[in-house]
């Protein structure tokens, strides 16, 4: 079976000081990761995160050790500067979220979250 994309979400932040702007998608998959099961993409900058269960499996687990309501994936962000990010965090739980946080110079801190179409 091929992986189908749905289009969840797209959404942009704008700088105002230099008219740049920082653009979030969200994509729906029907099969992502090592054993093709349901997942989504947030892609930005040319990255791209699978939020697939092995992973997200691992992420969980990390999470946990921390005692994190909202755990920072660091790795998968986008933190060169202070007043302006995009910070990716998995939200244990029931249901698992994914949630993105943006930021310019000139915007307050915009989130969105994203259930996760699957258990860990």
């Amino acid at each position: 079976m091929a992986n189908i994309k749905t289009l969840l979400d797209e959404w942009a932040v704008r700088d105002l000081e230099d008219g740049s702007s920082l653009t979030i998608t969200v994509v729906n998959c029907t099969e992502l990761g090592n054993h093709s099961l349901p997942g989504i993409q947030i892609l930005f900058m040319g990255n791209t995160i699978n939020f697939e269960p092995d992973i997200v499996e691992r992420w969980a687990y990390q999470a946990s050790k921390t005692e994190d309501v909202a755990f920072l994936l660091s790795d998968y962000s986008w933190m060169v500067h202070e007043d302006q990010f995009i910070k990716n965090y998995l939200i244990p739980g029931s249901p698992l979220k994914a949630r993105v946080e943006v930021k310019t110079r000139s915007s307050k801190v915009i989130s969105k979250e994203y259930e996760l179409p699957f258990e860990v």
